[in-house]
């Protein structure tokens, strides 16, 4: 009996929730479905709400980007349909996270947010993680919302936080 397409879906986004270490954002499962002709994006959509209403991807957002996990439900629930996913699709799958894993990784790997202080300031928070690790944390108060944007963009640009975090180590260091 053929797997219905919608059910394939969702098998698909837990299988590469389950096979890496790391959250994967919306745009990066939206890409690997669009990128091997699978379906369009509405419907990544549609599964990926249907898996979170279900309880098997759990959403946590940050700052205008969707970051999804697989949850205890959706890994055991895995466990029984794994095998229903065809062994091309799974390998599609594989080498998509293997050629990009460090790009993905990263994507997720530096994160930064802010918010309103109870003395009016903004305060931005910027993390680099690697897996559960967190690598380094800064908390920087800013008196405008413009600055702390400003703050949080160049945080996520990958050389601007790692040159960062480079320079504390070596501070703390020498």
């Amino acid at each position: 009996m053929a797997l219905e397409a919608e059910t394939l879906y969702k098998l698909i986004i837990m299988h590469m929730l389950n096979k890496v270490e790391f959250p994967l954002t919306n745009s990066q499962i939206s890409q690997f479905f669009l990128e091997n002709e699978y379906t369009n994006y509405f419907t990544v959509q549609k599964s990926l709400s249907e898996l979170i209403e279900d309880g098997f991807v759990f959403l946590n957002v940050n700052r205008n980007t969707s970051y999804y996990h697989l949850t205890s439900e959706g890994r055991e629930s895995l466990k029984f349909f794994e095998n229903k996913i065809p062994n091309p699709i799974v390998d599609d799958v594989d080498m998509f996270l293997m050629n990009n894993k460090y790009e993905l990784r990263n994507e997720v790997g530096t994160v930064s947010d802010y918010y309103r202080a109870s003395n009016g300031d903004y305060v931005v928070h910027c993390q680099v993680k690697e897996g559960d690790s967190t690598l380094i944390e800064v908390n920087v108060a800013t008196p405008d919302k413009e600055t702390a944007s400003k703050m949080c963009a160049t945080w996520e640009d990958k050389d601007c936080s790692q040159e960062i975090y480079q320079y504390v180590i070596d501070k703390l260091t020498n």
